[in-house]
């Protein structure tokens, strides 16, 4: 049988969070990851109260998707060559820093 030499994803996930759940941080999904050697798994949460949403953020990297949907002011910045489309979104006004480092991660 032949072995998995590389393994790309890139999921996102919505929930509805109206009512208090015990939600997982950012650091709790990173350690889900911990037998993945070899590849950069980036990961984090974001929550929405106003909305009543969380939405959570998982891919591998470096990256070769061509959409970055719904980047907010917790995105981690980094290189994303392939991406053409990019949509964001947040309860907080964003900073001048972020739209710097959105330039820097979406070069194209």
């Amino acid at each position: 049988m032949s072995q998995l030499n590389l393994f790309k994803f890139h999921f996102n996930s919505f929930m509805c969070t109206r009512n208090k759940l015990n939600l997982p941080s950012t650091k709790d999904i990173q350690r889900t990851f911990i037998d993945f050697p070899n590849n950069e798994i980036v990961s984090y949460v974001d929550y929405f109260p106003e909305a009543g949403e969380t939405h959570c953020h998982i891919y591998s990297y470096p990256s070769s998707m061509e959409y970055y949907d719904h980047a907010t002011n917790n995105f981690p910045g980094g290189l994303f060559k392939y991406v053409r489309v990019v949509s964001l979104v947040d309860e907080h006004p964003f900073e001048h820093e972020f739209f710097l480092q959105i330039v820097q991660s979406f070069p194209f």
